[in-house]
């Protein structure tokens, strides 16, 4: 059942969570090419959901929607400005938002987002973005982006990769980073054509290796780190030209840094396999002995950060001796 509501509850007057943890059983879902947004919800019972613009703006004045029981129900929202919701059920509420970033000229555009930390917390909306290149993204694609509004855009790419395939910035971007990072891009200098699938899979643990031990490398996740930790940088977009080696080393670390739990980093990590899916089919069609270089495999980063365990214990002792990453001030900043 459904239900389009014009009634006031009364009942809720700020976003938040609530209750049971209904974060993995609740999903907003934008449409790639259109933009138009769905509700996925597989909770039972009945349950309402406001909107906004903003977390902080959300109009608990007038339901957006309420219902009864699980489904997928198309949203009444804006298909340029992107919208948060409180959903609130009969076992907990939650915030949500798409995951996913629906750009029509990209893959594998994610928010950071929603994830829940291992204190309990929730990894706020909207802030921090990861994402593959930037070059094909439309117009509608920036206009989206504006609407978060997209502040800072930090390109770990190298300079032949960022000469092949400038970014394209939405209007509200007033500080653009090169941070070229070249360890993700050693491939580059390789014999391909005898790359077997075992070397392959050999060559990614060694670049994820490099990723946090090479001192280039380090110093431009540190640079990255420092525009996290300003509020002035914030909302922030990472990428590098898939959005799965430079870019997933660096999701990684900052998820680390709010304390959510490896194993859902891991899961997160591994997700670049689905929305990269289209962007590499034909390159691993015509050389499928090079699928390990257009893919994720958690052996790759768990090579990573094994190599940080043993050099420093612990991630979260990597990221305050090495990175110079404040985790507690990160937490304040970017949890719920």
């Amino acid at each position: 059942m459904l239900l389009a509501s014009c009634g006031n509850s009364g009942e809720v007057s700020r976003a938040e969570y609530a209750g049971e943890d209904i974060s993995g059983v609740a999903r907003i879902v934008r449409d790639k090419q259109s933009k138009a947004a769905s509700l996925s919800i597989e909770v039972p019972g009945k349950w309402t959901l406001y909107a906004g613009p903003s977390v902080e703006t959300i109009d608990f004045s007038r339901p957006l929607l309420e219902g009864d029981g699980a489904g997928t129900f198309p949203l009444a929202v804006s298909d340029s400005v992107r919208s948060y919701f409180q959903l609130i059920t009969e076992k907990g509420k939650a915030i949500l938002a798409e995951r996913h970033l629906p750009m029509t000229g990209g893959y594998n555009f994610r928010d950071l987002g929603g994830f829940k930390t291992t204190d309990g917390r929730y990894v706020k909306w909207g802030k921090i973005i990861r994402s593959d290149d930037l070059y094909h993204l439309t117009e509608a694609d920036l206009t989206y982006l504006a609407s978060l509004p997209l502040i800072s855009v930090v390109d770990f790419r190298a300079e032949a990769e960022v000469s092949q395939a400038p970014d394209k910035l939405p209007a509200t971007t007033t500080g653009h980073y090169p941070y070229s990072i070249t360890p993700g891009n050693l491939t580059a200098s390789m014999d391909l054509s005898s790359l077997s699938s075992n070397k392959g899979d050999s060559v990614m643990m060694e670049i994820n290796i490099m990723l946090v031990s090479d001192t280039a490398s380090i110093k431009r996740y540190t640079d990255y780190f420092t525009l996290l930790q300003n509020e002035k940088d914030i909302p922030l977009l990472f990428h590098c030209s898939a959005g799965k080696d430079r870019t997933g080393m660096a999701a990684a670390l900052t998820l680390f840094a709010l304390g959510v739990d490896e194993e859902t980093i891991m899961k997160d990590y591994l997700s670049s396999n689905v929305y990269l899916g289209d962007k590499y089919r034909e390159y691993i069609a015509k050389y499928p002995a090079l699928r390990s270089l257009f893919e994720v495999k958690s052996e790759y980063i768990q090579a990573g950060i094994e190599w940080v365990k043993k050099e420093y214990g612990t991630v979260e002792n990597y990221l305050g001796k090495v990175l110079h990453v404040d985790t507690e001030k990160l937490k304040v900043m970017y949890l719920y």
